[in-house]
């Protein structure tokens, strides 16, 4: 990652996307949106219900059939499929939790360390004991990501259906991050959340930030919004209607209208 004593408006982009767009047969859900987002920084998208903002997630991660570029680090992976993205370190989490419910919260997280925490078949057959040590290994990493990431210990060894909600939400985004990514596209992470878990999601989205994640945000809470992001991006009827710093955001007459209500 970028070393984080550069300045922020000097560091390049770690994803960009240029005039994406989709369709569904003859509705458009997203037009010519165009955005960047640095390592170390914050984006938020904002807009009304059905402003296009999932659209804009499933275009820049693959999961539709869309128009425009995506680059990311430095490279057009435009053409890449959405599972080499999270190889290459792009990674998303959804607005719905999603586990595995008959895994462990700590077994959950050792699941999708992948190769991290699993040896091949063979490695298996032919050295058992490199397989049970690279798996002691994977366990003790994802006990101390999940504590880094708002889950205490007492809640890993319980199915995640079994823990409360707030911490759920948490868990989904250590389960989005992993064991790391250059980029961390969330949905809604506050959805839900108030008082104390509230307090403990933006103190996550502080330290990935200072350790150069590169963070994209949707979010429908303003307060949270525009308190943590350092640049916003407010969609309205599929279209790019305003990109800015949030004080700007929070004047801008047509952002006002469409969004934050028509200005007195």
């Amino acid at each position: 990652m970028q070393a984080m004593t550069v300045p922020l408006e000097e560091r390049a982009p770690a994803l960009s996307v240029e005039q994406l767009g989709v369709r569904y047969g003859a509705l458009v859900a997203l037009d010519g949106v165009t955005w960047s987002v640095r390592p170390g920084e914050v984006l938020g998208i904002i807009g009304p219900n059905g402003a296009g903002k999932s659209s804009c997630y499933d275009a820049v991660t693959a999961m539709v059939k869309r128009q425009g570029r995506v680059v990311l680090q430095g490279h057009d992976v435009t053409q890449v499929p959405p599972y080499r993205l999270a190889e290459l370190g792009l990674k998303r989490a959804f607005q719905q939790n999603a586990f595995f419910d008959d895994l462990s919260v700590l077994d959950n997280l050792v699941a999708v360390l992948g190769r991290r925490s699993h040896s091949s078949l063979l490695g298996s057959v032919f050295s058992p004991l490199a397989a049970t040590r690279l798996r002691g290994k994977a366990s003790t990493f994802a006990a101390a990501q999940l504590v880094r990431f708002g889950v205490p210990a007492a809640y890993h060894d319980l199915s995640p259906k079994e823990i409360p909600y707030g911490v759920q939400r948490m868990l989904s985004i250590a389960l989005a991050y992993g064991h790391g990514a250059h980029v961390l596209m969330l949905d809604e992470p506050a959805a839900g959340l108030g008082g104390d878990d509230m307090v403990r999601l933006v103190e996550l989205l502080g330290s990935l930030k200072s350790e150069g994640v590169a963070l994209v945000v949707i979010e429908h809470h303003m307060d949270l919004i525009m308190a943590v992001a350092d640049r916003i991006c407010v969609l309205d009827l599929g279209r790019q209607l305003a990109y800015d710093v949030p004080a700007k955001i929070q004047h801008d007459p047509r952002v006002l209208e469409a969004y934050l209500g028509k200005p007195q």
